[in-house]
């Protein structure tokens, strides 16, 4: 087992007080966790599979940034499957700034809407309420950023958020 490195643990975010604040906040604050988790993770330990179903810690980001993706920029995806796996040639680095540009354009599309009721703006497409779009989201990347947590320590004994 790695020796085991310590990040620095940081709290659930505080927000304002509306519903909007709310979801946003938890949202960007899981984010912001798996992204740290990812970066800087070293190779091949970053693209080994860590259980039996074959995640790994690249791919589960990959997955993420197709998540924000297909969401909230109206992205279509064919297999969702294969959205667990990083090309061969992608570095770390790489991924990492595929995730968080597509969660900054993500975040543009979420600063024009303003009534959580409403779809969100996908041209010709149906979509869910920009509250469902919230509360999935959070619950996606809250979830892979808790395998995320396990494979990194299982890969090098880093630990924290």
């Amino acid at each position: 087992m790695p020796t085991k490195t310590r990040r620095r643990d940081t709290p659930p975010p505080r927000t304002g007080s509306s519903e909007t604040e709310v979801l946003r906040g938890f949202l960007d604050y899981l984010r912001t966790s798996i992204a740290a988790k990812v970066d800087g993770a070293p190779e091949p330990g970053v693209r080994t599979a860590g259980v039996p179903s074959g995640t790994n810690l690249l791919g589960l980001l990959t997955h993420l940034t197709f998540v924000e993706r297909a969401t909230f920029l109206g992205d279509e995806v064919a297999n969702w499957q294969a959205t667990f796996h990083a090309a061969p040639s992608d570095s770390v680095a790489e991924v990492v700034a595929r995730y968080r540009e597509a969660v900054e354009r993500a975040n543009e599309v979420l600063d024009g809407c303003t009534d959580l009721g409403a779809p969100v703006p996908r041209p010709g497409r149906a979509a869910p309420s920009v509250r469902w779009a919230l509360t999935h989201l959070i619950e996606e990347t809250g979830r892979h950023a808790g395998h995320a947590d396990i494979l990194r320590e299982l890969i090098d004994g880093a630990i924290g958020r």
